[in-house]
């Protein structure tokens, strides 16, 4: 029988952070208002937030005469660079994760064989009993580890900025490229579906995962970015744009925490490949 880690675990629950964030940001954009927002907007999420953002997109538009395809980039570029301690923070309790595991893991393995036969609840609570014991012998702990912090901190200032771009009328006005900024657009979405399907791909070099990790990374991987290329198609053209723009900084960014944690890679999947 397969054994299941805390890997093939965590990417189920990758799968619905990530699938609800997309359809929460959808399913919100339905019922919240989008009025245009400016400092008079009531609300302390729209005052501190949304309208920050709003008068940010607007004063970098002045800086580039007017151009708010140039003014959404930047902004993006600057949130991302913001952000992106945060992200490091986030890789980093990853690789300390899958440090514990490499070492925990044998011992867990023995401890499921053990009770691989015994099905009864009083049995069932020994094996968690001696499970928690197994983590604390290694200051382990599977949901602390798991880096959720930079992802809630993240989550309110990213939505601020999506309805910063919806609710800033001046946006749907201008032209950038080929398209309308306030119009939806038939070749984004595919720009933005391709450019997280490579951010993907370029998350996963030098990783070793099981069948059954390699499944359900796939499901991340592939469902996310049609998904987002499917909803983009009903959506302002400035919504795809600063997903893609998002995402190639995504790519940059996972490059550079691959190349700065180069040395601690390679022994992980050493690791992992004996166990």
């Amino acid at each position: 029988m397969e054994k299941k880690s805390v890997f093939t675990k965590r990417s189920k629950y990758s799968l619905l952070i990530l699938i609800g964030t997309l359809l929460l940001l959808v399913m919100s954009g339905c019922q919240a208002s989008m009025e245009p927002i400016d400092a008079d907007t009531a609300g302390i999420f729209n005052h501190y937030v949304i309208f920050p953002f709003s008068f940010a997109i607007k004063f970098m538009a002045g800086i580039f005469n007017g151009n708010y395809g140039l003014s959404l980039i930047m902004m993006t570029f600057l949130l991302r660079l913001a952000l992106m301690p945060l992200m490091m923070k986030q890789h980093k309790n990853q690789l300390f994760m899958r440090e514990k595991m490499a070492v925990i893991q044998p011992e867990l393995n023995e401890l499921k064989d053990k009770y691989k036969a015994k099905k009864s609840a009083e049995d069932q609570k020994k094996m968690q009993k001696e499970m928690m014991e197994l983590y604390s012998k290694h200051s382990f702990n599977p949901i602390t580890s798991m880096g959720c912090m930079p992802m809630l901190i993240q989550f309110p200032i990213l939505i601020g900025f999506y309805y910063a771009i919806m609710r800033t009328p001046e946006i749907a006005q201008h032209n950038f490229l080929w398209f309308n900024l306030g119009q939806s657009d038939m070749i984004l979405p595919f720009v933005a579906a391709a450019v997280y399907l490579v951010q993907f791909k370029v998350s996963q070099l030098g990783m070793q995962q099981t069948g059954a990790q390699q499944k359900q990374l796939a499901i991340v991987g592939y469902i996310m970015p049609v998904m987002m290329g499917v909803i983009s198609f009903n959506l302002a053209a400035a919504l795809p744009l600063y997903w893609s723009i998002g995402g190639l900084f995504l790519i940059f960014q996972t490059l550079l925490f691959k190349w700065i944690y180069r040395e601690k890679q390679p022994v992980l999947n050493t690791v992992m490949e004996t166990k």
